[in-house]
């Protein structure tokens, strides 16, 4: 990542409320507080890191507003409300300078239906397929070795990166960002056993990506029985998650890498899915639920409940479990000294006359 930024542009970008000390460093990298070195910029996002600012070589600070320390000589604390929004900010700058937007138009080695449609801004890779009848908005951008079936619509301003897989009939929205490996609109896991044999049931349903989604690398998502299954507004998906057919997850969730939701499961809004967390079919996780890392949900969750574990519990009640859980070789050992201590207590049995 080549950077060139002055303190001054920086500055410019991020809008602090109040400035400490000054540097007359050209900032050329980014990096953690500990590893920084002069013509570094570094931040403090978290605040079990606060004791590394005092220490650090680097020559730009990003700090909130809550921090009482001075800068050393030529280091510039910028202190701004949300140290790690402001360095997205700044970093979304820098992006758009490493990766600039592409020029519109279709690489000569795609491959294009003459009936699909390509709006004029969008910009189409080479070895790119796009079938009869599908749809690319104005400003999307598909890179090397995008799929694109029969029918299938993109909408408008979207970045769908190399080896992704739109099938037939399927709807991504606006805005929407699709990373390599992406699988949109596979058959859903469904068959039927018949005389022996399991008997795949067609899926005939789509799936549909609303506005402003993102969907990690070698995610899927399965095209519904009938009917559709749908990825809400917002809603961000590490790499790695699988969703089964006709299943609705809402809007702004958060679903981390390789969680599983079976079929038919509704997903409320705000729903966030800790890495591995497995959900189970034909359930309903209501609104703002969140659930820790690896947890089995078999049965439907209130919304705003926190749960844990397999089978998942409420949050608090699992942590006294797993503490107890941890005590039952005492325990046990403990029980094995009282009944030791009873028998030797006990009466001698009195000889038959």
């Amino acid at each position: 990542m080549q950077l060139s930024l002055s303190p001054a542009e920086i500055s410019a970008l991020v809008q602090p409320q109040s400035v400490r000390g000054a540097t007359t460093e050209t900032i050329r990298g980014i990096a953690p507080l500990q590893e920084a070195a002069a013509g570094d910029l570094s931040f403090l996002g978290n605040a079990k890191y606060k004791a590394d600012v005092a220490g650090t070589r680097a020559s730009l600070v990003l700090l909130p507003p809550d921090y009482p320390g001075q800068p050393q000589p030529n280091q510039l604390f910028l202190i701004v409300a949300n140290p790690s929004v402001a360095l997205a900010r700044l970093c979304g700058h820098i992006e758009q300078q490493t990766w600039p937007t592409p020029v519109p138009g279709v690489h000569p080695l795609a491959s294009v239906a003459a009936d699909a449609h390509v709006a004029p801004s969008a910009t189409v890779g080479p070895f790119c397929v796009i079938e009869s009848g599908a749809v690319i908005g104005e400003g999307t951008h598909l890179q090397a070795q995008v799929f694109v079936g029969r029918n299938a619509q993109i909408g408008a301003k979207c970045w769908i990166a190399p080896g992704v897989v739109i099938q037939s009939e399927c709807v991504v929205g606006e805005r929407v960002r699709l990373h390599a490996g992406v699988v949109i609109g596979s058959d859903g896991f469904g068959y039927e056993f018949v005389a022996g044999r399991h008997e795949k049931v067609p899926q005939v349903g789509t799936v549909v990506i609303e506005n402003d989604v993102e969907i990690g690398a070698n995610c899927t998502i399965d095209r519904a029985r009938f009917s559709r299954t749908v990825i809400g507004e917002g809603t961000k998906l590490d790499n790695l998650v699988q969703i089964g057919h006709n299943v609705i997850v809402g809007k702004h969730c958060l679903l981390c890498a390789q969680v599983g939701i079976s079929g038919s499961t509704t997903v409320g809004d705000y729903v966030v899915l800790g890495g591995q967390a497995g959900v189970g079919g034909h359930i309903t996780i209501g609104k703002g639920v969140k659930a820790g890392g690896q947890s089995g949900i078999s049965t439907s969750v209130e919304p705003g409940s926190f749960v844990n574990g397999t089978p998942s519990l409420p949050y608090v009640l699992e942590r006294r479990l797993a503490i107890l859980h941890q005590r039952l070789p005492g325990l046990f050992k403990r029980v094995d000294q009282l009944e030791a201590q009873l028998r030797d207590r006990a009466p001698a049995p009195e000889n038959a006359g």
